[in-house]
């Protein structure tokens, strides 16, 4: 990407994005409004200004959709996987050729600096279309000989054969976060779209935007209502899809206690559920790293420094960072010098580290928190303030890149903040490390930054969480198996094995046998 001045504000003169004033619901293929008629405004925490309106919407705007899904399901999951497949693979490429806008879309309805979405965000998304179209070509079902070969003789057994089909669920409801909003769209649509299924979708409700701007991108490649989108507010919108008997999985990314409401709300009609929720992920520093050269400890502060991608936006944030306590001291000197060369200016500048926090209410939470740690005391080590912007930027919502010394026993080290704040504390030896890495109610990510093979290995088995790095972080290639342990979630998110929770096993069992069983 070419660009060396920062991008104009969308909707600006002469800016690349004109967000239209008002959105409607992508039902059956067109935009719907919705039935009540009601709206609200979708602010954009870079300015704090109006972006749009979008749907208020409720149970009649769900069961609308809920309409149209079900009757494109059954042609949708007849169709074959080739041509599934290169639905797919059309949809990434029209993706990729609009990067520019989505990017801008994604950074004015999050917050998160433009480089994110161009390096990451949407370059991940058309990958892992890419990556599910071929899945679902390359997927096979299986045949069992049961007992013997050959049809006919004296045992009904001989020449039965167990065959297993894959098959879409039919209508599934999904429900994402705020963070990540096109990118988390794709871990879900991807894999639901390649098992055959038609889907119900609901943005939450800080960024619904950018999702409309992706719907206007590629809506046309797909049949009416294989995937319709419908805005609104949790106990409105959410609660209803996930509650409804017309649907036959729900998945849902989102904060750890409101995927337990809604687990109990799938739990009434025993459809299945996955769950990718909360994490409070240790980022661990064994001493041996600063016998490294010069790149492999840059590589290292890095990592500490990944707890501020996305504003530590991130469920998988490595917001603790654990550091053997004979390295600490040089080890944080080279972190606080890497802190103070971030770039915090405008999130529309392709060079700029740190953006927006997604909404105020999130911008409030998370200096709630920095009072939190100050009170418990916490040494604020750098950061710990409101992060003041001008002119177009003044209302938005910027919070410091922060880092707290204390202990692991404190809120600012058990509860998910989720914001540009780590805590750091020391080990003394792996088994501390492993205790400490392991004392939280979350399971989701870890990392291990050591030279020694053997002790990546030992950690990478010995902490409880789904996804352990190993000397890198914040990489989420579309083949790698994600998802939590103990509170972080149910299931996996990506890999090929992302279709078993979008299809059920159909077994035919089959005799050849030519004579009866003789029990009768």
């Amino acid at each position: 990407m070419d660009q060396t001045t920062p991008f104009i504000y969308p909707g600006d003169d002469g800016s690349k994005l004109k967000p239209s004033s008002r959105y409607e619901n992508f039902i059956g293929g067109d935009w719907q409004k919705p039935k009540s008629g009601n709206y609200f405004e979708n602010i954009s925490p870079t300015s704090g200004k109006i972006i749009c309106e979008v749907p208020r919407s409720n149970a009649a705007d769900i069961d609308s959709a809920l309409d149209s899904a079900h009757k494109a399901a059954p042609d949708w999951g007849k169709t074959g996987p080739a041509d599934r497949a290169n639905i797919l693979l059309k949809i990434a490429d029209r993706i990729e050729e609009n990067i520019e806008t989505l990017a801008l879309a994604e950074t004015l309805d999050n917050g998160k600096p433009i480089r994110e979405p161009f390096a990451a965000d949407i370059p991940l998304t058309v990958d892992h279309f890419r990556y599910f179209a071929g899945a679902i070509r390359a997927q096979e079902g299986t045949i069992g000989n049961i007992d013997g070969m050959q049809s006919g003789g004296g045992n009904s057994a001989q020449g039965m054969m167990a065959y297993h089909y894959p098959e879409p669920l039919g209508v599934v409801g999904q429900i994402i976060p705020w963070n990540f909003p096109i990118l988390m769209a794709a871990w879900k649509l991807a894999p639901a779209l390649a098992a055959g299924n038609a889907v119900v979708l609901k943005p939450a409700e800080q960024t619904p935007f950018s999702i409309n701007v992706l719907m206007e991108t590629i809506g046309d490649l797909l049949p009416p209502g294989v995937v319709n989108i419908v805005h609104g507010f949790g106990v409105e919108a959410g609660k209803p899809l996930a509650s409804s008997n017309r649907i036959k999985k729900v998945g849902f990314t989102g904060e750890t206690t409101t995927g337990k409401l809604i687990m109990q709300y799938a739990s009434e009609n025993l459809i299945p559920v996955t769950l990718e929720l909360g994490g409070k992920s240790p980022n661990i520093y064994f001493k041996d790293i600063m016998g490294g050269s010069e790149e492999y400890i840059s590589r290292c502060v890095e990592g500490f420094l990944h707890a501020y991608f996305n504003q530590g936006e991130v469920c998988t944030c490595p917001s603790r960072a654990v550091i053997h306590e004979d390295i600490y001291e040089p080890f944080m000197e080279m972190v606080k010098d890497r802190v103070k060369a971030l770039n915090c200016g405008s999130p529309f500048d392709l060079s700029t580290h740190l953006g927006a926090q997604a909404s105020n209410e999130q911008f409030e939470k998370i200096m709630s928190y920095l009072d939190i740690g100050r009170q418990e005391g916490a040494e604020v080590l750098f950061g710990g303030e409101k992060r003041e912007m001008g002119g177009n930027f003044s209302g938005g919502f910027y919070v410091e890149p922060t880092a707290f010394k204390g202990n692991n026993s404190m809120r600012v080290f058990q509860e998910e903040i989720f914001g540009p704040v780590v805590s750091v504390t020391t080990f003394k030896d792996e088994a501390e490390a492993i205790a400490i890495a392991n004392d939280t109610l979350y399971g989701l990510g870890a990392g291990v930054w050591s030279r020694d093979a053997n002790i990546c290995y030992r950690m990478g088995r010995a902490i409880e969480a789904g996804r352990v790095w190993v000397n890198c972080y914040h990489s989420y290639p579309a083949h790698a198996a994600f998802g939590g342990y103990k509170n972080s979630g149910i299931g996996r998110e990506t890999h090929k094995m992302m279709l078993n929770h979008y299809q059920q096993t159909k077994n035919v069992l089959v005799s050849y046998a030519e004579v009866p069983d003789g029990f009768f």
